[in-house]
């Protein structure tokens, strides 16, 4: 029987369809166009410049999965978060998708992914022949998929002839914003583990929550201990996104001993190093000293802030969109302004995306780079450009104590209501008479 792999297209009630990338006129590749991490928007921390400038002498690299004080650190990291991380069972890699993809080649097999999920999860899959299975989310967050469709999708791929050995989740996530529910999480990790599947949880915006008292954030390594794997990439809250680094955290007994191994093997033949200058300074951000707390702890609270009129402005427009719990973006769905849009030509994610681009003058990735449908008119909105168009104007947003009345706030935020509010209007107009 022929195997099939339901991707960003695909039906979202976890059946198995064929991949079938959206069309890719020139400019709109589905993997060198993809949108990054949304990132903070501030310029780098005093500090954490200071140590690097100090090691820029430093021409070696790191060895392959960081030299014994970088380990260390990064088990300090851990440990602080509750999971334990005794020697053997800790690595460093250039960035979260060197990773990813080693522990992807390691692992071997089929993976499955949310749907939606981070742009950069599917892609290492498929550049090593590894078919990718998008399984539909719940209503109440992203990030994890639903436990019952988990199950008929691993049903179906096996029938057809599969193996699906990976689910790759993430507990705060991108690119909806949300915490996935620990009681809901659990039974997604019940239901992976009763089908013989490795989990990697992606954790990269774990420490970015808008609500930390009031929003509990588990990992599945608590629930699961010998079968989850944890990555983050430190782009998420301590480091800059151009100083690539992140650490993953392996499972315990045998199994997490031999994959440790494998991932540091395929790391080697990549080449995929830490610069010594680059694995200083993330030895101090694992750290976490009061400079660097106190940043992540100031920007969280920004983004926040912008995050929650973001969402107003969207919601007030006439799209829908969950509030966000965590990170630098959110998910809106246009789908109740379809007609109007469709007055401008759009009528899926990608003319939604270039549509949205060009009017608010800000990056607005359409839904189908996160494995969402491809006629859905849903999109990621990141809070980073809504700070200011220069350094000095995001620093003062940090420094503020009511960033959104500072003007360039203001407008940023009054552009991407105004759009949505003459298209709601629009749509309103046009609605026949009940």
């Amino acid at each position: 029987m022929r195997r099939t792999d339901p991707g960003a297209h695909g039906p979202a009630d976890g059946s198995a369809t064929e991949q079938r990338g959206p069309a890719s006129p020139e400019g709109h590749g589905p993997v060198r166009y993809g949108p990054p991490l949304p990132d903070d928007g501030l310029p780098v921390l005093p500090e954490l410049a200071a140590v690097l400038a100090a090691a820029a002498n430093l021409g070696a690299e790191e060895p392959v999965g960081g030299g014994p004080a970088l380990l260390d650190a990064a088990r300090g990291y851990w440990e602080r978060r509750g999971l334990s991380a005794p020697p053997g069972r800790v690595t460093a890699g250039p960035g979260a998708p060197a990773l990813l993809l080693a522990l992807t080649a390691a692992l071997g097999g089929d993976v499955l992914v949310p749907r939606p999920c981070a742009a950069w999860w599917a892609p290492y899959a498929r550049l090593l022949g590894q078919p990718v299975f998008h399984v539909a989310t719940p209503a109440e967050s992203g990030g994890a998929p639903d436990p019952y469709a988990l199950l008929e999708t691993v049903r179906r791929v096996r029938d057809e002839g599969g193996d699906p050995r990976l689910l790759v989740l993430s507990v705060a996530d991108d690119p909806t914003a949300t915490v996935a529910p620990p009681e809901l999480l659990h039974e997604t990790v019940e239901a992976a583990a009763g089908a013989g599947l490795h989990l990697v949880s992606d954790e990269t915006w774990r420490d970015t929550l808008h609500a930390p008292d009031a929003t509990v954030l588990l990992s599945p390594a608590e629930m699961l201990p010998d079968r989850v794997t944890v990555v983050a990439d430190l782009a998420g809250a301590l480091l800059p996104a151009g100083w690539p680094a992140a650490v993953a955290r392996f499972p315990e007994g045998a199994t997490g001993t031999a994959l440790h191994a494998r991932v540091l093997d395929i790391l080697t033949a990549l080449g995929a190093r830490l610069a010594g200058p680059v694995a200083v300074a993330t030895r101090y951000a694992l750290d976490e000293p009061v400079p660097v707390t106190a940043r992540r702890e100031a920007v969280v609270r920004l983004h926040a802030r912008v995050a929650a009129a973001a969402h107003a402005a969207v919601v007030a427009g006439g799209a829908l969109a969950r509030p966000p719990q965590a990170g630098r973006h959110l998910y809106a769905d246009l789908e109740p302004l379809r007609a109007a849009l469709g007055a401008h030509g759009v009528g899926d994610a990608q003319e939604l995306e270039d549509f949205l681009t060009a009017r608010l003058g800000m990056p607005a990735p359409g839904g189908h780079r996160f494995g969402d449908d491809l006629g859905a008119l849903r999109v990621r909105f990141a809070t980073g450009p809504l700070l200011g168009g220069t350094d000095a104007e995001r620093l003062e947003c940090l420094t503020s104590p009511a960033p959104l009345e500072l003007p360039h706030v203001q407008r940023a935020l009054m552009s991407l209501g105004s759009v949505l509010d003459d298209l709601r209007d629009d749509a309103q107009r046009w609605e026949p008479p009940r």
